[in-house]
C-alpha cells in the first residue's frame, strides 16, 4: 500500500483485489495445489519460483494476512504461525541453535520465559536473563562470544514492565546481534518496535489482534535491516548453503529483506509444522479490521479502572504504564504516547488468599487463562500461567503472589469500576 496512516492499513492493509475479485480475502481452504508440469513443481522446491504446494508451509489467505501485520509494523516480510509460543520459538531457533546463547528479558510471558529456561535449554540453547531496569554496564555483561540474539516484551505480561527498546537494541547492535520484540500488548498501533530499532517484532495475534478469542495464532516479522552477511561466521544458517535446498544460501539469495521470514518458512515450518490455518488467518483478519478502534478503547477503560484501583482502600500496589505513579510513566510516555493496553496489574490487601477471594465475586470479567479481547477477563499469574516458578523466578519476573491481572474489555468503563468496587468489598 502507499505510506497511508496505520487507521487505513488496518482495514486495507495486505490485499488489494482485482476486478471482479472477491472484496474480503478468499479462504484458501486447500492442503494442495495443482501444478501441471513436474519442472513447474521442481522450481518451487528449489526455491526459484513463487507459489503454494502445501498449506504446512504457506498458504495464500495466511500469507495475505502476514502481509497486512508486515505493512502495520513497517516490515520486510512476515508469516502467521500456529500460536504466539510457536512465533516466539521459531524467531530465536531461525537463528540460533545448540551451543548457542540468548540474552532475554526477565519480566516477559510465562509460557515464554518456560519455553526459553526449560525447553530450549534441553536443545542446548542457553539463555540469560536481565531486568528490563538494568544498566548498560549490566546488559554489556550478559553478553559472550556465541550470544546470537536479545530478547524482550514491549509490555511485559503481565508485570507491565515497558522495556526500553533503543537501550536494547544499542547493546544488541553494539554485540552484532539482532533484537527481536514480542510486540503482543502494545499492537503496532500504540507502538512499532522497528521504529526503535528492533529487528524481528513477533505477536500472540491471539490477544489484542484477533481481539475476540476465536482463534490461537501467532506472527514473526522481519525488519529487513539487520546485516546477517556482516556476522556470517554468527549465522551459518542464513549465510552458507543450506543442503536441504540443494545449497542456496538465503541471503544471497533473497536478500536482507527476504532471508530471515524464508529460511523460518522453508526450514521450520517445513521440518516442525506449527501452520497457522487458513480459517484462523481469515478470523484475525477481521480482527485487524478493528484494530485501531478497538485498542483506543482499551486503553481509555485500562487508564480508568488503573485510576480507581489506585484510589481503593483495599488495593495496596497498582501497575499500569498509563499512571503517573507508575516507574514506567516516562518510558510509556516515549514509546507508548497513544496508550500502552488494556491490562492493569494490581495486588489486594491480604495477599494471595484475599486475591483469590475478590476474583470469585467479580461478575462481568471471568476468570479465564486469556487477556486481552473484546470481553473483560482476569487471572491469577502465580496459580496459573507462572505456576511452574520458584519464588525467585517469580520475583525477577515482576510476578507477586498477589498479583491480579485484569484485562479491561470494550465494556462501559463504569460497570467495570462498579464490578471491582462490589468485588473488593468482600474481603
Amino acid at each position: 500500500m502507499k505510506n497511508y496512516h496505520i487507521e487505513t492499513k488496518c482495514v486495507q492493509g495486505g490485499y488489494t483485489p482485482g476486478n471482479g475479485e472477491p472484496r474480503q480475502i478468499p479462504i484458501i481452504q486447500s492442503t494442495t495445489f495443482k501444478y501441471s508440469t513436474s519442472e513447474d513443481m521442481g522450481k518451487l522446491f528449489n526455491l526459484e519460483a513463487s507459489g503454494y504446494f502445501y498449506s504446512r508451509l504457506q498458504n495464500p489467505t495466511c500469507d495475505t494476512v502476514a502481509a497486512k501485520i508486515c505493512e502495520l509494523e513497517g516490515g520486510s516480510a512476515a508469516m502467521l504461525l500456529a500460536s504466539g509460543q510457536a512465533a516466539s520459538f521459531y524467531s530465536v531457533f531461525n537463528i540460533a541453535s545448540c551451543g548457542d546463547h540468548v540474552v532475554s528479558s526477565s519480566t516477559i510471558y510465562g509460557g515464554t520465559y518456560n519455553l526459553f529456561a526449560v525447553t530450549m535449554k534441553r536443545m542446548g540453547v542457553e539463555f540469560t536473563f536481565v531486568s528490563p531496569d538494568c544498566t548498560e554496564e549490566e546488559l554489556a555483561a550478559a553478553f559472550r562470544p556465541n550470544t546470537k540474539a536479545v530478547f524482550g516484551e514491549t509490555i511485559a505480561n503481565p508485570a507491565l514492565t515497558v522495556l526500553d527498546i533503543e537501550k536494547f537494541a544499542n547493546a544488541a547492535h553494539a554485540h552484532g546481534v539482532p533484537l527481536i520484540i514480542d510486540n503482543t500488548f502494545a499492537t503496532p498501533y500504540n507502538c512499532r518496535p522497528i521504529e526503535w530499532g528492533a529487528d524481528i517484532v513477533t505477536h500472540s495475534t491471539t490477544k489484542y489482534m484477533d481481539g475476540h478469542a476465536s482463534a490461537v495464532g501467532g506472527c514473526i516479522v522481519d525488519a529487513g535491516k539487520f546485516d546477517w552477511a556482516k556476522y556470517a561466521e554468527k549465522y551459518p544458517g542464513l549465510c552458507t548453503p543450506d543442503d536441504s535446498y540443494h545449497g542456496v544460501v538465503y541471503t544471497e539469495r533473497f536478500g536482507l529483506a527476504g532471508a530471515y521470514i524464508t529460511k523460518a518458512t522453508v526450514q521450520l515450518m517445513r521440518d516442525l509444522g506449527s501452520s497457522q490455518s487458513p480459517q484462523s488467518a481469515f478470523l484475525l483478519n477481521l480482527g485487524l479490521e478493528s484494530l485501531h478502534v478497538r485498542m483506543q478503547r482499551h486503553c481509555e477503560n485500562g487508564q480508568k479502572v488503573a485510576e480507581f484501583l489506585e484510589a481503593h482502600p483495599q488495593v495496596s500496589w497498582v501497575n499500569y504504564p498509563g499512571l503517573a505513579s507508575s516507574p514506567y510513566h516516562a518510558l510509556a510516555q516515549k514509546y507508548l504516547p497513544q496508550g500502552s493496553c488494556g491490562v492493569v496489574s494490581f495486588g489486594v490487601k491480604g495477599g494471595r488468599a484475599a486475591a483469590e477471594k475478590m476474583m470469585q465475586h467479580l461478575e462481568i470479567a471471568a476468570i479465564e487463562t486469556h487477556v486481552a479481547d473484546a470481553r473483560s477477563c482476569c487471572l491469577h499469574p502465580a496459580s496459573s500461567t507462572h505456576r511452574q516458578m520458584n519464588d525467585a523466578e517469580l520475583a525477577a519476573a515482576g510476578v507477586s503472589g498477589d498479583l491480579i491481572r485484569l484485562s479491561c474489555g470494550l465494556e462501559s468503563a463504569e460497570d467495570l469500576i462498579a464490578d471491582l468496587d462490589n468485588a473488593l468489598s468482600q474481603i
